[in-house]
């Protein structure tokens, strides 16, 4: 009977401990921060959610009266308190020692406004007479959305609004899709681009000009994240396309070209690929014209394989290991076979750089495998590579250099990849004649002698 009163009082005293609530308004809560910001949220799409823990660094419990909205039930954001939805949520206890979180999120309504806008409200936390604020704010921005869009016709995109794909974006077989400069096209991980018809980006070498394709996750990490939308697909029917000033970044496989009989199915112009998860152009048996290229940091390069048509000139391919990408494959992997065929190859790099990661992590950063008989034309004029024997069934028509090309910027530790020269690079000074007079900035090249890779050092 003694240990059943014991045990009896023991509990009752604990419980009673951890019921103590202090009405002291010296007593003080803090938070893990006093704002939360969100990176551009497209209307009505709702955004990622945050959380704010709130501590209670005293030894009794304290009982927040109110946790609220300022903005009310029309505020944009939504807030929880563990596991309590708002806008208000009322006698939320924290033991002593203790915190608790609260979940915070955006739905942007849509409005009339074509420029990107800020949206603010706060958390108002009333506890033993104090009031505490935290701030709120995101910046929201309107956008043309489309959900599994289908173009049958001609279709024109200008820079009024960004254009959010919430589905796939296909191009039928006699349509045409122009893009213009400005244009930003922000695509959902479901969201491939597939070219049946004809796709024409006409960018320009401003930042503000360029067309950009990336993933419609705009908040860190996720805005680093490679492959976070599929990518852009030109199938066997497409024809005449043209990429001008584009920059495709965190694809799955930004630039994927079926086998087609059209000797112009793809031009490339002054365009970045970054940051793809797998390949940041695969074409099979396809024919592609390039010039003034920069493929940076993509799980592989260049994966041209089943034969085609190719001319790369002024083309950057460097491959270097990133905090969500390790450099594994190849930078150039060229072939006239695919699993079961094989086909013709005629390809010619003329004043390109190619380079990886030093150090090894790669044995060979150019592939070139020929299988059976047939046209097999893979040509280097001009190039600059860490290779030390001419790949076999390549030919060089001038000697290629081997050391390092002295970007201007690799520092992954800091997330910073420049890939223009710097003024004692090898590869400056030393590209043969072609016609292209401009680089990848738009700044002009000489006739003679210009630098290898998509950047002329000015």
């Amino acid at each position: 009977m003694k240990n059943i009163l014991a045990i009896a009082f023991i509990v009752c005293l604990l419980a009673c401990r951890k019921e103590r609530v202090t009405t002291n308004p010296d007593a003080r809560l803090t938070s893990s921060t006093d704002t939360v910001r969100f990176d551009t949220v497209f209307t009505t799409t709702g955004s990622i959610t945050q959380t704010i823990k709130l501590f209670n660094t005293n030894k009794e419990g304290i009982r927040i009266t109110s946790l609220r909205l300022t903005g009310g039930a029309a505020s944009a954001f939504q807030i929880n308190a563990n596991g309590t939805p708002g806008p208000a949520i009322e006698n939320l206890e924290l033991a002593g020692n203790d915190s608790a979180y609260v979940f915070v999120s955006v739905t942007i309504p849509g409005t009339a406004v074509t420029t990107p806008f800020i949206v603010q409200d706060s958390i108002e936390v009333v506890y033993n007479g104090n009031k505490k604020w935290i701030q709120l704010e995101a910046f929201g921005r309107n956008a043309h959305f489309l959900r599994n869009h289908t173009i049958t016709g001609t279709e024109v995109w200008n820079a009024d609004k960004p254009y959010v794909l919430l589905g796939k974006l296909l191009i039928e077989k006699d349509a045409h899709l122009t893009i213009n400069e400005g244009c930003a096209i922000y695509a959902h991980a479901n969201a491939p681009m597939v070219v049946e018809g004809q796709l024409t980006v006409h960018g320009d070498k401003w930042d503000s000009t360029k067309v950009i394709f990336t993933g419609d996750r705009l908040d860190k990490p996720y805005n680093e994240l490679p492959g976070s939308w599929p990518g852009i697909l030109f199938t066997e029917s497409s024809h005449d396309n043209l990429l001008q000033h584009a920059v495709l970044k965190n694809a799955y496989q930004a630039i994927v070209v079926e086998p087609s009989s059209t000797s112009n199915k793809l031009r490339i112009n002054e365009t970045i690929i970054t940051n793809a998860s797998d390949a940041g152009i695969l074409a099979s048996n396809a024919s592609i014209t390039a010039q003034n290229l920069l493929i940076r940091n993509c799980g592989k390069g260049m994966v041209l394989q089943d034969g085609g048509t190719y001319n790369f000139t002024h083309a950057t391919v460097a491959g270097f290991s990133t905090l969500y990408l390790p450099h594994k494959n190849p930078v150039l992997a060229i072939s006239n076979a695919a699993e079961t065929t094989t086909h013709d190859l005629n390809a010619v790099f003329r004043n390109c750089i190619f380079w990886g990661l030093s150090g090894g992590a790669v044995p060979e950063e150019i592939v070139v495998l020929k299988k059976d008989n047939g046209v097999f034309n893979v040509q280097f004029d001009g190039v600059l590579w860490p290779v030390t024997r001419i790949p076999e069934g390549a030919s060089v028509t001038t000697e290629p250099l081997t050391s390092d090309p002295e970007f201007d910027s690799v520092d992954a530790e800091n997330k910073i990849y420049d890939f223009h020269l710097k003024q004692t690079s090898p590869a400056r000074t030393s590209g043969v004649p072609t016609s292209v007079s401009l680089d990848l900035d738009g700044n002009p090249r000489p006739a003679l002698n210009p630098d290898l890779g998509a950047y002329q050092k000015q």
